[in-house]
C-alpha cells in the first residue's frame, strides 16, 4: 500500500466503523499488542491475506489515536512474524496525518501446500486460525486435517476397514466391477485376480478398502451409519417452519446402501417432492409437463456430493443431506473445495480429486463421466429451465449447492435489489475492468475495499465474475458483468 492509500484506508473505516474479513484494526497508542498471532496465522490462512492497521482504537469509536513510536512498532511487528510457522514475512507502510503515525501491516495468504500458518508457541492445534468475518476463530482440528490430507496426499477412500475382508463384498456386484475394469485391457486382463483386486484398491493390506465397501458392499451403514443421506422436504423457507397442519416436515426420508444405490433413491426422493408445471412450448404451442428443477442439475449434485464428500475419520459421522424448501433445493455434503480451487473457479479449470478411486470406478460403470463436467452441465441446465444460476457455498468443512426455483429471486430482482451506486457499477462493468478501473469509478483510494466492499457482494450474487477464472490474484485481471457476454452491456432501470 502506499502511504495515501493507508490515510484513505483510514477515512473509510471512521466512517464505516466497523473490521472486515480482510482488515483488523489495533490501537497501539501505548505499545505494541503482544498478541496479534491469532490474525497473523488467520489472514495468512486465507487466499487474499490481510492488513492490520495499528493507529485505529475499535474500543474507542474508531479513534485514529496514532501509534506510540513507528519504528520500534515495526520490530515489533516482525518479530511476531518470525515466531509463526512458516514465517510471515508482512509488507509494512507507515502514513503520517496531524503529526500522527499510522502502520499498515499487509498480510500475504500463503500457498495451501504449506497452510495452515500458525504460531509455533502454542502449535499447530491450538495455535491455527481462520477469519470468520471480522474475527479470528481457532482451526477445528478437522480444518488442520483438510489442509495435512492434501499437502500429502491422503487418499481416505482406499483406507483400509479393519476386519474386513472380500468375503463382505456382494460377488456379484465385484463381478461385474471386474469384467468392466478389464474391458480392452489385455495386460491387466492376463493377471492374478488377487493382484487385480489389490491394484484397483478394493483390498489392501489383506482388509477392504472404504471405496470397495461403499460400492460392492450391500448394507456398508452397518459399519459406518452415518455414511447416507438424509432427506428431507419443509414446509417454509427456513428448517423449523411449521405447516398447515402443524407438520414439520412433509416427508421425511433416511437413503443407504451403496453409492449407486443412494444415488438413485436420492433421485427418486426428489422427483417424488417436487412440483410439476404445465408450460406452453412457444415453438409448437403444446402443453408440456416441466419438474420444477431440471433433473440433470439435481443429479449432477447428488453425485457431486456422493463420490467427493471427505470420507475421513472427521466427517464419517456427517450424512450428506438434502433439503427441500418451498423455494429452493440444497444439497449439503461434508468437506469443503478441495485443493487450491476456490469457488469462483469451479467449472472453469480442472480441479484436484478428493477421492480419485471412487471417481475411477463410477465412470467404468457408467455413472459418471469423470471429466469436470458437473458444474458446467448444472449451470448451463438451469438457465435452459429459465432458472437462475445454481448458488456453490464452502462453509468451513462442509460444501453447499443451492437450486432455486421459479418463487425465488430471478437476476432481475437481485439488480433491482441493489443500490443505485451498484447499479452504476454494473453497467460500468459491462466490459471487463481493472481493479484500479473500479476504485477510480468509485472514487475510492483503496483499491482492495472497493473490491471487497463492492465487487465481492455482486460476485456472490452471480452478478459479476472473472475475466481469468482460473488466476483469481493475476496482474491482468479484470471484473466483468456475468450478463454482458450474451446481451451486450448491462442496463439497469
Amino acid at each position: 500500500m502506499t502511504k495515501q492509500e493507508v490515510l484513505d484506508k483510514i477515512d473509510e473505516i471512521k466512517l464505516r466503523k466497523s473490521e472486515t474479513q480482510m482488515e483488523e484494526l489495533k490501537a497501539a497508542e501505548h505499545g505494541c499488542p503482544k498478541r496479534l498471532y491469532d490474525t497473523l496465522s488467520s489472514f495468512s490462512n486465507q487466499d487474499d491475506g490481510g492488513i492490520i492497521i495499528f493507529g485505529i482504537d475499535e474500543e474507542n469509536d474508531y479513534n485514529a489515536c496514532g501509534v506510540y513510536d513507528p519504528q520500534d512498532i515495526q520490530k515489533k511487528i516482525n518479530e511476531q512474524c518470525l515466531q509463526m510457522e512458516p514465517a510471515v514475512r508482512p509488507v509494512l507502510t507507515v502514513a503520517e496525518k496531524d503529526n500522527k503515525y499510522f502502520v499498515a501491516a499487509e498480510i500475504p495468504g500463503i500457498d495451501v501446500t504449506e497452510r495452515p500458518c500458525h504460531y509455533k508457541g502454542k502449535g499447530i492445534l491450538k495455535g491455527s486460525y481462520i477469519r470468520v468475518g471480522d474475527s479470528d476463530e481457532p482451526m477445528t482440528e478437522y480444518e488442520i486435517y483438510s489442509y495435512e490430507a492434501y499437502r500429502k496426499k491422503i487418499q481416505d477412500d482406499v483406507r483400509v476397514i479393519p476386519e474386513t475382508g472380500l468375503s463382505i463384498l456382494d460377488p456379484e456386484l465385484l463381478d461385474e466391477y471386474i469384467k468392466l475394469v478389464k474391458k480392452d485391457k489385455p495386460n491387466l486382463s492376463s493377471l492374478p485376480l488377487d493382484t487385480i483386486y489389490k491394484l484397483m484398491n478394493i483390498t489392501k493390506n489383506e482388509g477392504v478398502t472404504l471405496s470397495s465397501l461403499m460400492l460392492f458392499f450391500r448394507y456398508p451403514q452397518s459399519i459406518f451409519p452415518q455414511l447416507c443421506i438424509t432427506a428431507v422436504v419443509v414446509p417454509g423457507e427456513e428448517v423449523g417452519e411449521i405447516g398447515g397442519n402443524g407438520e414439520r416436515f412433509i416427508d421425511n426420508k433416511r437413503i443407504e446402501g451403496t453409492i449407486p444405490e443412494m444415488l438413485e433413491g436420492a433421485l427418486s426422493f426428489v422427483k417424488k417432492n417436487l412440483k410439476t408445471n404445465t408450460i406452453i412450448n412457444p415453438d409448437t404451442g403444446k402443453r408440456m409437463d416441466q419438474m420444477e428443477y431440471p433433473m440433470v442439475a439435481v443429479r449432477e449434485a447428488i453425485l457431486n456430493a456422493l463420490v467427493h464428500r471427505d470420507y475421513s475419520i472427521h466427517t464419517e459421522g456427517m450424512p450428506i443431506q438434502i433439503i427441500i424448501y418451498s423455494n429452493r433445493l440444497e444439497i449439503i455434503s461434508h468437506g469443503g473445495i478441495y485443493g487450491r480451487i476456490n469457488v469462483a473457479q469451479l467449472g472453469k479449470i480442472q480441479p484436484s480429486t478428493r477421492n480419485p478411486v471412487i471417481a475411477l470406478a463410477m465412470e467404468l460403470m457408467q455413472l459418471t463421466e469423470n471429466r469436470y463436467s458437473g458444474i458446467p452441465t448444472m449451470i448451463r441446465t438451469m438457465r435452459e429451465y429459465g432458472l437462475s444460476n445454481p448458488v456453490f457455498e464452502d462453509r468451513r468443512g462442509s460444501f453447499v449447492v443451492t437450486l432455486y426455483n421459479n418463487t425465488a429471486k430471478s437476476v432481475e430482482d437481485e439488480v433491482n435489489g441493489l443500490s443505485g451506486k451498484e447499479k452504476e457499477l454494473l453497467v460500468y462493468l459491462g466490459i471487463p475492468r481493472s481493479r484500479q478501473e473500479i476504485a477510480d469509478f468509485l472514487k475510492l483510494g483503496t483499491i482492495d475495499y472497493a473490491i471487497q466492499a463492492y465487487i465481492k457482494p455482486l460476485m456472490e450474487h452471480g452478478l459479476v465474475e472473472y475475466t481469468i477464472p482460473q488466476q483469481p490474484r493475476s496482474q491482468k485481471q479484470k471484473f466483468v458483468a456475468t450478463s454482458s457476454k450474451k446481451s451486450g452491456p448491462v442496463v439497469c432501470n
